[in-house]
């Protein structure tokens, strides 16, 4: 192999799968190339996993919140210009501000104010439909969680039904909105509630698709921020449903799209 060959320089999969194949490269220089794709480095702070697309179905996520801004917008980009889009979560204006200084005209951003996302995409680029899941809030408090998880549920090609404020202070606001995802096909739920946390495992009681709770810190005293909700459902005798951390939206999100991908009802 001459110098050249050694030393092209190869900035995707498609690249060096191509240069593979045209025995420009060796197999194993093939394997180093494709691993050193994984990672790519943002001044020297980040270190972004630009192949987790390829392994799991989504890119890294960017978490802004208490991150130095600048830092997130390169981000952003570079994770956009490898994958076609990029997820933020956690946005303050000023890290919307600063990504949309940096985007290329090729490039448009989807800011969702109450979930506190913004998804940076390439024009034109569309999410592959896949499954379908609900997303139920108990209180309006509990919506911008919900926004989250609806979110994080849509970048991963999932149609998304929503239904909030449906808690169990009023519990026949339930029943219509979830009859209505049970009847379009629905095949994971999101259920997000605060204070003591009881939706989700009525809600499990109710369907027969998997049931994804997410509390929230939403409440009064002893509800600990969200501590109280978590323990509810853990505890919960409903067989079927997962609990993930206070407040993590996104997490559910990612989950339950997960199910629906897998299953052959949606």
């Amino acid at each position: 192999m001459g110098a050249k060959g050694r030393k092209e320089l190869i900035t995707d999969v498609e690249g060096v799968l191509n240069a593979l194949l045209a025995g420009k490269i060796t197999a194993k220089q093939a394997k180093r190339k494709l691993a050193v794709l994984n990672i790519k480095a943002i001044g020297d702070l980040a270190r972004l996993d630009v192949g987790r697309i390829h392994r799991i179905g989504i890119p890294e996520v960017l978490l802004a919140e208490g991150k130095n801004p600048k830092t997130v917008a390169n981000s952003a980009v570079v994770l956009a210009s490898t994958s076609g889009y990029a997820l933020v979560t956690r946005v303050s204006k000023k890290h919307l501000k600063l990504i949309q200084s940096r985007l290329r005209r090729d490039f448009e951003v989807d800011y969702n104010p109450n979930a506190r996302t913004i998804v940076v995409k390439k024009k034109g680029h569309r999410f592959p439909k896949r499954g379908k899941i609900g997303v139920l809030a108990a209180g309006t408090a509990d919506v911008p969680v919900a926004e989250e998880a609806a979110v994080a549920a849509e970048v991963m090609g999932c149609e998304v039904l929503k239904a909030y404020d449906v808690g169990v202070a009023g519990i026949h606001r339930l029943f219509k909105p979830l009859r209505r995802m049970v009847e379009k096909g629905v095949t994971a739920i999101v259920v997000v509630a605060g204070m003591e946390g009881t939706l989700p495992s009525l809600v499990s009681s109710l369907v027969d698709v998997p049931v994804v709770g997410v509390p929230t810190s939403i409440g009064y005293g002893v509800g600990l921020k969200g501590a109280g909700a978590l323990m509810t459902m853990l505890q919960t005798c409903s067989p079927k449903l997962a609990v993930v951390n206070i407040d993590n939206g996104f997490g559910a999100g990612i989950f339950a799209a997960s199910i629906a991908r897998q299953s052959k009802r949606g």
